[in-house]
């Protein structure tokens, strides 16, 4: 499948995501998730010649996409280590940072990367094909008990244990290695009604847990509160609770667990301010353009 930047990813909530931080024409800025550039080449729009941003991605396929500028620099890597990269390039803090979370439309729509079940393509789900396991390994190789954990925790499928039952009794006979293989074992245990929709949750539990996602998400949610300059923004785009939930905890207390500390006058102490108390969402004009931007919700938060 041949794609650009312009079909490789459509930005969600762009301008919303970028007024967030707020940016100075000569600030340092870092988009953690670079895919098609859409958010990148926004950034770079609005700085001037003594501002510089840094982009991230794992993924080979988004550096198709790169950005010939001087103000530019793609670091291939997964944001995790946001914080040994901004040291490596001797970045001691930034003055933004923006993270458009979830899987690209490329991934969904690339037939060969097994994201999608719409397609039959083997069970690969990483973001990055040079390093890790597939999905295929972990259905194949993971013990009955630990895929239902994933599939409640990162699904929340209320079938979990029923899903990986079947999945355990199907591979005594065969290994798994399609997303047809896959769709076919857990068919008959899905009410037709919601059929896609389980689906699609149980194939989110397995992209998570092969890309270790939510570990992945903590790493440069911390990162970020020991990145950012004073009054330095954090912009963050979510497309489900968990991410979401894990987002606004830090943002609410500079932990991921949501657990707030008081000072002596019962004030949370807490690195960041909320730039938006409520969850910014797509307005009906980008619904229609973009039906991925549905679930979108947009947080904005500032170094204190």
């Amino acid at each position: 499948m041949t794609t650009t930047a312009d079909t490789y990813h459509v930005p969600v909530l762009l301008k919303a995501s970028v007024d967030g931080l707020d940016i100075r024409p000569d600030g340092i800025y870092v988009d953690v998730t670079f895919g098609g550039g859409g958010h990148s080449k926004e950034i770079l729009s609005r700085l001037g010649d003594n501002g510089h941003l840094y982009s991230f991605d794992q993924d080979a396929d988004a550096e198709r996409n790169i950005v010939d500028d001087k103000r530019f620099t793609f670091v291939r890597s997964n944001f995790r280590y946001l914080k040994n990269w901004m040291r490596y390039h001797e970045v001691e803090q930034v003055d933004g940072i923006l993270a458009d979370l979830g899987v690209s439309s490329h991934h969904f729509d690339d037939e060969t990367r097994g994201f999608s079940f719409r397609f039959d393509a083997p069970l690969d789900m990483r973001m990055n094909k040079r390093d890790g396991m597939t999905a295929a390994d972990v259905l194949n190789d993971y013990e009955e008990e630990r895929l239902a954990d994933i599939f409640y925790l990162y699904g929340e499928l209320k079938s979990s244990r029923r899903l990986a039952a079947a999945i355990v009794k199907a591979r005594t006979a065969h290994a798994i290695r399609t997303t047809q293989d896959l769709a076919n074992i857990v068919a008959p245990l899905l009410k037709r009604e919601r059929e896609k929709k389980e689906t699609a949750k149980l194939f989110q539990a397995l992209r998570i847990e092969v890309n270790h996602e939510m570990d992945a998400l903590k790493e440069m949610l911390l990162a970020a509160r020991d990145v950012l300059a004073p009054g330095g923004r954090l912009s963050v785009i979510t497309y489900h609770s968990l991410e979401d939930r894990m987002v606004k905890n830090v943002m609410k207390t500079g932990n991921t667990e949501g657990k707030a500390c008081q000072d002596f006058f019962g004030r949370v102490e807490t690195p960041f301010r909320l730039v938006n108390n409520k969850v910014i969402t797509a307005d009906e004009e980008e619904l229609a353009a973009n039906p991925r931007s549905r679930s979108a919700k947009l947080r904005i938060a500032e170094k204190k």
